[in-house]
């Protein structure tokens, strides 16, 4: 069923919002390792942030967790039911400077089916698969 309720001129996208326990650490990792650009930053009274970044046009939202607005970091619960995918033109180069940075691998960066990809997992629990789909010549 297609809503129509959509103001027009307005497209439709989706971000994710990742939880994490040390929000300004975050955003450190995320523009050394994915060379992330901070679009926004709220820095709250209470010492929690949340920012807007963007990876070569793909945005994405970190902030502090709030249990008490139910959002909660993957270190808080134990694991994370999300995996990022990031498509990027040189995985291996990503994927190095991510692990530099802190992350851990899980899977090195390997041509598989029809995607160069690797995951890791970055310092605050999140999944990322980097790497982009093979295109035949």
């Amino acid at each position: 069923m297609t809503s129509t309720n959509k103001p027009p001129g307005i497209p439709t996208t989706l971000f994710p919002f990742l939880s994490v326990k040390n929000g300004a650490s975050a955003v450190e990792f995320y523009t050394t390792a994915f060379g992330a650009a901070v679009a926004a930053r709220f820095d709250g009274q209470d010492g929690k942030l949340m920012a807007q970044l963007f990876i070569e046009g793909a945005e994405f939202w970190v902030g502090d967790e709030e249990p008490e607005f139910g959002n909660y970091s993957p270190e808080s619960i134990g694991g994370n039911p999300v995996r990022l995918i990031l498509t990027v033109s040189d995985p291996d180069a990503v994927f190095a400077r991510a692990v530099e940075a802190g992350a851990t691998q899980i899977c090195p960066v390997t041509t598989e089916e029809s995607w160069k990809i690797g995951k890791l997992k970055d310092p605050f629990g999140h999944i990322w698969e980097i790497g982009h789909p093979l295109h035949e010549a």
